[in-house]
């Protein structure tokens, strides 16, 4: 196929490119939607959208579901986001099941909406994302290949993955941050963060890669509402749960509220200590809902 030109179809949205956003002195915030299953899901997330639109994020972004799925809902969402409100969407985009010719044609259509922005992922296999990697026949193997072609295709602003406990495909955090450095090196200008659980994982893996590369890495952060949820997030992800962050909610576990109380305190805590070390922002993991989301901030003074 052709390559798709430069923000063709509809004219750039006036907006500020991420990267810039991320070097400001002030630091910036941003949120995280994942695509909806159903309509009552759907209003749901359209209202934590509106919600925190007041707050003026730097960017919002629509995750794809494990191993992959909902692909299409993610884009139709993103594609709405750009269209019906005043926020930047960084659209995800992963290599699973696609071929080159797939994803030059999703790119395409992200650049047609005025969608300027998009993290570039691997992606975990489908089905069972502990399994092992297998690329698409004619697809890409590596998210830095991915950051390649997306750059090559348009004037785009491209983001990747970042994760502080190291990838669950990873030997170590040295490995981590030679990954990184290959993104930056293909054209990634920033990173956002697997969910963090301990400043100090955050901090060492930024601190790294600071030393090789200019790339703001953006922690991301949820504040905890259900403690299920949350290990079997991390379960997905294949990232430990200290006992610093897990054990104070299991010690409320049977208590909602307190478990929300807890959680905001803890994603409170967490970001406080990553912004006084220098962070360039945060990312806030929301599972479509507003409320927890803005305890965190209020608590932050932002």
């Amino acid at each position: 196929p052709a390559k798709c030109s430069t923000l063709t179809g509809m004219e750039a949205r006036t907006e500020s490119r991420i990267p810039d956003l991320l070097r400001e002195p002030a630091p910036s915030i941003s949120f995280e939607f994942f695509p909806p299953k159903d309509d009552a899901s759907e209003a749901q997330l359209w209202t934590a959208i509106r919600t925190l639109e007041r707050l003026a994020p730097a960017f919002v972004s629509v995750t794809y579901g494990a191993g992959g799925t909902t692909q299409d809902r993610t884009i139709r969402v993103t594609e709405r986001i750009a269209h019906e409100t005043t926020l930047t969407p960084l659209a995800h985009l992963t290599c699973v099941g696609a071929s080159v010719a797939a994803l030059r044609q999703v790119i395409g259509s992200y650049a047609a909406v005025g969608v300027r922005h998009i993290l570039a992922l691997r992606g975990d296999p489908p089905g069972d994302i502990r399994a092992a990697w297998t690329p698409h026949p004619d697809g890409l193997d590596h998210a830095e290949h991915l950051v390649a072609l997306i750059r090559e295709l348009g004037s785009f602003s491209v983001g990747v993955a970042a994760f502080p406990d190291s990838h669950p495909d990873s030997p170590d955090l040295d490995h981590d941050v030679e990954v990184l450095v290959r993104k930056a090196d293909a054209g990634a200008e920033f990173a956002v963060t697997q969910m963090v659980f301990d400043a100090e994982s955050y901090l060492r893996l930024r601190d790294k890669v600071a030393a090789r590369r200019d790339l703001p890495i953006t922690p991301g952060v949820m504040p905890v509402t259900n403690v299920r949820q949350l290990t079997r997030m991390a379960e997905l992800m294949g990232t430990p749960l200290p006992s610093s962050f897990l054990g104070p909610l299991l010690a409320v576990a049977d208590d909602p509220e307190a478990v929300r109380e807890v959680g905001v305190a803890l994603a409170v805590e967490l970001s406080e200590r990553m912004l006084a070390e220098g962070a360039p922002g945060l990312h806030f993991i929301t599972m479509n809902r507003s409320t927890a989301t803005l305890e965190v901030y209020e608590h932050l003074a932002l």
